[in-house]
């Protein structure tokens, strides 16, 4: 049985679309920190905060590794549903796509401000609430 702390945080992050069951408690399981650490903070614990490969006047990719590897395939999987169903982030994935962006450097975008919109929420205690557009 699910702690009264717990059963009120999966509901804060089920109230997102795209975050299901599954990622809401992988979140919670292996994520307790989500929520006390600011936006850098938490993207660097998941892996998702992009490290340079530079040296001297080489320039080289910028890449995500590390962290928390069952965090990040489970946002993976959200960051995909997300990109489709919500709003918000399809609009960003759409402009990141349309700037040149590569598919899959969109999607970690996605990945990554999902992760810091749902730390903010579960920080502030705040469900999810979709933007109001004004024409």
């Amino acid at each position: 049985e699910a702690s009264p702390v717990w059963r009120v945080r999966e509901d804060l992050l089920r109230s997102v679309p795209g975050i299901g069951p599954v990622v809401a408690r992988t979140l919670l399981a292996d994520l307790p920190e989500l929520g006390q650490l600011d936006r850098r903070q938490i993207a660097a614990l998941v892996g998702l905060a992009p490290f340079n490969r530079d040296s001297g006047q080489w320039r080289g990719r910028r890449m995500i590794w590390g962290g928390r590897a069952t965090v990040r395939a489970a946002l993976y999987m959200a960051g995909l549903v997300a990109a489709r169903h919500n709003p918000v982030l399809r609009a960003f994935y759409q402009r990141l796509r349309a700037a040149g962006k590569a598919p899959k450097v969109a999607l970690v975008a996605v990945m990554r401000k999902l992760l810091t919109m749902l730390n903010a929420m579960v920080r502030t205690q705040t469900p999810w609430c979709e933007p109001v557009h004004r024409p």
